[in-house]
C-alpha cells in the first residue's frame, strides 16, 4: 500500500494522465455522433411500415415512427445474404429464417456474432477433456476394483424372505395400457429424425438445436423427439452436444474420418 501511494502522487501530477479523461470523453462523443449519423442515413430511405413516416433509432435495432409505431429494422427491412429470406432475432444476433445461418445486422453497432470455428475448437477441447476424465475414472475404478467373487452355490429368489411376494405385488400394480394409446396416431420414428438431422448438419459444422427445422406441426413434441434422437446420436458417436446458454444446445456433427 505504501508503494502504491508513493506512485500515485507523481502519476496524479502528470499532465498527460490528467488529460486522458477529456480525450476519452471526446472519443465517446465522436462515436455517438458517428452512430447517429450512420443510423440517420440508413433510415432516410426506409419509411414506416404503418404510415410511411420517418423513422428514428431509439435503441439497438429498434426504431420508432412519429405515429408511435415501434419497428425492428433488421427483421423489417433486411434479408439474409444466403437465402434472401427474412431474419429472426436471437439473444445476441440474427439468423436466416430458412437455413438458420447467422446474418450480421446493419442496425447493430455492438453485435456479438456466433464464431463457428471458435465454437468447433472449443467443443473439440471440451470433448477431449471429457475423454481424459473418463479414462482417468476408468483407471481409478480398475485400481479400486475388488477381487473376484467366488460363489459356493447359485443364488435363488427364495434366499431373501418375502422378495417373491413383493415382486408379484409390484408387477400386479402396473396398469395395463392398450397398445394404441401408448403408440398414438403419430408414431415417433427416430430414423426419420436422424436422417433429417444428418441432412441439416453438414459434417464438421455446428448448428444450434433451435435452428433445426421441425418435422411435425406440434413444436413442443418435435423438440422432445429431436432431443431424444440427438442423445442417441451422441451415444453412437455421430454428433456432439454442448449446452449453449439456458435454452439452447450446440450440435456438432463429427467429420466422416473422425467417427468411431
Amino acid at each position: 500500500m505504501l508503494l502504491a501511494d508513493e506512485l500515485a502522487e507523481p502519476l496524479a501530477d502528470n499532465p498527460l494522465l490528467q488529460g486522458i479523461v477529456t480525450v476519452e470523453k471526446r472519443v465517446f462523443e465522436f462515436k455517438e455522433e458517428a452512430r447517429q449519423f450512420y443510423y440517420a442515413v440508413l433510415l432516410s430511405v426506409l419509411p414506416c411500415p404503418a404510415c410511411g413516416g420517418r423513422l428514428s433509432m431509439t435503441g439497438p435495432s429498434q426504431c420508432q415512427c412519429e405515429c408511435g409505431t415501434m419497428v425492428d429494422p433488421t427483421t423489417a427491412f433486411q434479408r439474409s445474404p444466403c437465402c434472401g429470406a427474412l431474419l429472426h432475432r436471437r439473444t445476441l444476433h440474427y439468423v436466416c429464417s430458412t437455413c438458420g445461418r447467422i446474418a450480421p445486422s446493419r442496425f447493430l453497432f455492438d453485435e456479438r456474432l456466433f464464431d463457428n470455428e471458435y465454437f468447433v475448437e472449443k467443443m473439440r477441447e471440451s470433448r477431449d477433456r471429457r475423454r481424459e476424465a473418463r479414462e482417468e475414472m476408468l483407471r481409478t475404478l480398475l485400481l479400486s476394483r475388488s477381487d473376484a467373487l467366488c460363489l459356493t452355490e447359485m443364488p435363488g429368489i427364495e434366499s431373501i424372505p418375502g422378495l417373491e411376494m413383493d415382486l408379484d405385488a409390484f408387477i400386479g400394480s402396473m396398469p395395463e395400457m392398450p397398445a394404441t394409446e401408448s403408440v398414438g396416431k403419430d408414431a415417433y420414428r427416430m430414423e426419420a429424425y436422424r436422417s433429417a438431422i444428418l441432412e441439416d448438419v453438414p459434417p464438421g459444422c455446428v448448428i444450434r438445436f433451435s435452428a433445426i427445422p421441425s418435422l411435425v406441426p406440434d413444436r413442443r413434441l418435435d423438440r422432445a423427439r429431436r432431443f431424444v434422437t440427438l442423445i442417441f446420436m451422441q451415444q453412437a458417436g455421430e454428433v456432439d452436444l454442448t449446452q449453449c446458454g439456458e435454452n439452447d444446445i450446440l450440435v456438432e456433427r463429427y467429420e466422416a474420418d473422425s467417427q468411431g
